[in-house]
């Protein structure tokens, strides 16, 4: 009985490898649920009548958590990093 060795095998869907969808979703896919994200921030605000100020808290607030990511994504095209 012959056991064929493991190869690592580069599997394709539509001509593109899971690397290259999994940074496209990344990227794109994430970048567009942020600014989704930063539109359901501002209907609250605008719908609540906050003001200037009401509107900065809210962003502060509920946004703050976006700036990780893409500070990560632009640290990493400065740098060359994959």
């Amino acid at each position: 009985m012959l056991v064929e060795p493991l190869r690592p095998e580069r599997h394709f869907m539509f001509g593109y490898t899971e690397e290259q969808i999994t940074a496209f979703g990344m990227t794109f896919g994430v970048g567009g649920l942020m600014l989704y994200m930063l539109f359901i921030i501002a209907q609250l605000a605008w719908e609540s009548k906050a003001g200037k100020f009401g509107f900065f808290v809210m962003m502060l607030g509920l946004a703050f958590g976006m700036v990780g990511f893409v500070a990560k994504f632009l640290i990493q095209s400065f740098m060359n990093i994959k």
